[in-house]
């Protein structure tokens, strides 16, 4: 598990240095990610990467274990919403507003999306 979970955080580590190093306007975790998948999907064709942390499943082992307890990572966040309370009761009708927009415009762009993927996969699948 300490080999999986040290590969998995090399990657963010790796991805937040390129980000920071070449100036890339996204968060660095996020390319980590990437470049942990693309270590995941390539792993059975290169033999170097059949060894250590990639094999045996100690990277997806390791992801399930932190799934487990992914809920201790929002306590810092709620803390936080308590910790400023008092902001949060000020500008409550504000938040209020931007969360029932943000849930709106969310629900718009997906079922919008779903209809326009349905649209494209029923004209090019033959009628039976």
């Amino acid at each position: 598990m300490i080999a999986g979970l040290s590969l998995i955080l090399l990657c963010q580590l790796v991805g937040e240095a390129i980000v920071r190093g070449v100036g890339l306007p996204m968060p660095g975790p996020v390319l980590g990610m990437a470049f942990l998948l693309l270590l995941l999907l390539t792993r059975d064709h290169f033999t170097a990467l059949r060894r250590g942390p990639l094999q045996n499943d100690a990277v997806e082992t390791t992801g399930r274990s932190l799934l487990g307890h992914l809920s201790l990572m929002f306590i810092p966040a709620g803390v936080g919403v308590v910790k400023k309370l008092d902001l949060v009761i000020e500008h409550g009708a504000a938040i209020l507003l931007a969360l029932s927009a943000s849930v709106v415009i969310t629900l718009l762009v997906t079922v919008t999306t779903f209809l326009a993927v349905n649209r494209l996969l029923s004209r090019s699948q033959p009628a039976l």
